[in-house]
C-alpha cells in the first residue's frame, strides 16, 4: 500500500531541506520528537520524546527509527521507517518514506511518500502526515509553530 502527500511551501529547497534534517528545527513540527542523524547514506535516524512527555512516554523514548536509504540533498530523502510508539504499530514492521522536493518559482512542492505498507495497514503509521507537513508549511512560511491537538505530543511540559 502506498500514500501520497503533496503540499506547496513558499520557500527555498535548501531551507526546506534544513527543516526536514536539523532536529532543532524538525522537532518543531513533528509532534515534538528530537529526530538526530548524520542524514548519510546507510546511516540510522531516530526520533525520541521529549525529557516528560504529555503523551505519558518514557523520557527520551524511541517513538521511530530507520535508516536513510537515498541522500541526494536539496532533492530528495529515502528512509526506511519503523513506528515504535505503539505494540500495535510495532507489529507492522518496517516501511518507507520518500521526501521529494521541486522547486517551483519562489516555492517548493513537497511531495512524501509513505510506501511497502502492508495493505489494511494501522492508519497510525501514516494518518499523521497533514499534521506534519501543515506544521513545516507554518513554521517555514510564518515562523510560528502549529498548535493543533497532537502537534507537540512529545514535548517536553505538563
Amino acid at each position: 500500500m502506498e500514500k501520497v502527500f503533496e503540499i506547496y511551501i513558499k520557500t527555498t529547497p535548501e531551507r526546506l531541506w534544513e527543516a526536514i534534517t536539523n532536529p532543532q528545527m524538525r522537532r518543531k513540527y513533528t509532534f515534538g520528537l528530537l529526530v538526530t542523524s548524520d542524514w548519510t547514506v546507510g546511516s540510522r535516524y531516530e526520533g525520541r520524546s521529549g525529557e516528560s512527555t504529555k503523551a505519558g512516554f518514557a523520557p527520551h523514548s524511541a517513538i521511530i527509527e530507520g535508516e536513510n536509504l537515498d541522500v541526494d540533498p536539496p532533492r530528495k530523502l529515502v528512509q526506511s521507517f519503523r513506528a515504535l510508539w505503539s505494540d500495535d504499530v510495532k507489529g507492522e514492521g518496517t516501511s518507507r518514506v520518500t521526501w521529494e522536493i521541486e522547486p517551483i518559482g519562489d516555492s517548493c512542492r513537497l511531495t512524501v511518500i509513505h510506501d511497502q505498507l502492508r495493505e489494511n495497514a494501522n492508519a497510525e503509521l501514516y494518518g499523521g502526515w497533514p499534521m506534519v507537513l501543515s506544521g513545516l508549511k507554518t513554521l517555514l512560511e510564518t515562523g510560528e509553530l502549529l498548535t493543533t491537538p497532537g502537534s507537540l505530543r512529545y514535548t517536553a511540559g505538563p
